[in-house]
């Protein structure tokens, strides 16, 4: 999973990308600091590997991972090359999803390139600017499908006018300032319109950076949050509360201290636990697991694969040979002690080809090839 974090310059987007990475990219006041894309990669924290490297004693324990990429800073005429624009654009085409840090606090030594705090109009900059780029792309394949209605095979002219009705719904919504994910699509036309990869399509979590004190009890009230809340829910897009420098302060600590920090400021969970959640539940991910004597793994995988395709997921071999899986859940696995006392108990299930995997499944495949 590859997530890019994106806002206009000084609103703390690099802070929070050192705090959760500890990558150490250079943060400073003044727009551009990041010029190159820095990427980190984060491992994903699962309790349950844990617990489950106890029973088996393992050799090592793999988590699954995030690579976060801090894209350069945006500004007004990024569509059009402005800036760092045509980076920006090029390196957020990389990513599955988006966090877009919003500044949600004051701070009069750090300067905004807009000269005061909006974080409806900082979000409406960036989504402008990609809305710019998309309609750029929408036109060309309203222009290429417009010729093969005219000259194709009069069998595939239904399609066309099925694709091309998609486009010029999504030219229709773009010119009035939405976000293609906003838009209402039916299942075929969600279908045609993911071909077309479009920036405003991308999953978005926006991030509301607050001041250290003003995270806690109460925060949902700041006037600045409830704003991007509102715009967050009429997108369909994730919210979530941060403290870029909290994180930042986080990041240093050793994980019990780590435990008390926040316990101290009434909080169950750092940002990055929040943001990796919102993450998984933005792009529907789950994870199966895998746990023997060599290693106790974590698989990242799209809610409602296969039990093969999950084995291809560790080798092509395993799904190209699949015969069956055995599968324990680890709720039933924890409960019963052992994977023996768990297929004593008939917790053990046979599933085959047809059979979907669930988040949690501790899983052992059989396969010949």
């Amino acid at each position: 999973m590859k997530l890019g974090i994106v806002g206009l310059p000084n609103v703390g987007k690099s802070t929070l990308f050192n705090a959760i990475t500890k990558a150490g990219a250079e943060s400073a006041n003044y727009p551009f600091c990041t010029i190159e894309p820095n990427v980190g990669i984060v491992s994903v924290p699962d309790e349950r590997l844990e617990k489950l490297a106890q029973m088996y004693n393992p050799e090592k324990i793999t988590y699954t991972a995030i690579e976060f990429v801090d894209i350069a800073g945006l500004v007004k005429g990024a569509s059009h090359g402005e800036g760092l624009g045509n980076k920006f654009l090029a390196n957020i085409r990389e990513v599955d999803a988006v966090v877009h840090v919003v500044r949600c606090f004051e701070d009069v030594n750090v300067v905004h390139v807009d000269g005061s705090i909006g974080p409806v109009r900082d979000v409406e900059t960036i989504n402008l600017e990609l809305i710019f780029a998309d309609l750029e792309t929408i036109d060309k394949k309203i222009e290429k499908t417009g010729k093969l209605l005219k000259t194709h095979d009069p069998k595939m002219k239904n399609q066309y006018q099925v694709e091309m009705d998609v486009y010029e719904k999504i030219k229709e919504g773009l010119e009035n300032s939405l976000p293609v994910r906003a838009l209402d699509f039916t299942v075929e036309e969600r279908t045609i319109a993911k071909q077309v990869f479009l920036l405003t399509q991308k999953p978005v979590i926006y991030a509301a950076n607050v001041a250290e004190g003003a995270l806690g009890n109460g925060v949902q009230d700041n006037p600045l949050v409830q704003e991007l809340t509102t715009l967050a829910k009429a997108e369909g897009a994730e919210i979530m509360i941060i403290s870029a420098k909290i994180e930042e302060e986080i990041a240093q600590l050793e994980e019990a201290e780590k435990k008390e920090f926040l316990e101290d400021l009434g909080l169950k969970e750092s940002g990055l636990d929040q943001l990796i959640k919102k993450s998984y539940k933005l792009l529907g991910l789950i994870s199966f697991l895998t746990a023997g004597k060599p290693e106790v793994r974590a698989w990242t995988i799209t809610q409602g694969t296969k039990a093969p395709q999950a084995a291809g997921k560790i080798h092509s071999d395993i799904e190209r040979g699949f015969i069956r899986a055995e599968i324990v859940g680890y709720e039933d696995l924890m409960s019963c002690g052992s994977y023996t006392a768990a297929k004593e108990k008939g917790m053990v299930r046979l599933e085959g080809k047809d059979y979907v995997m669930g988040d949690g499944d501790v899983t052992l495949f059989r396969f010949n090839v």
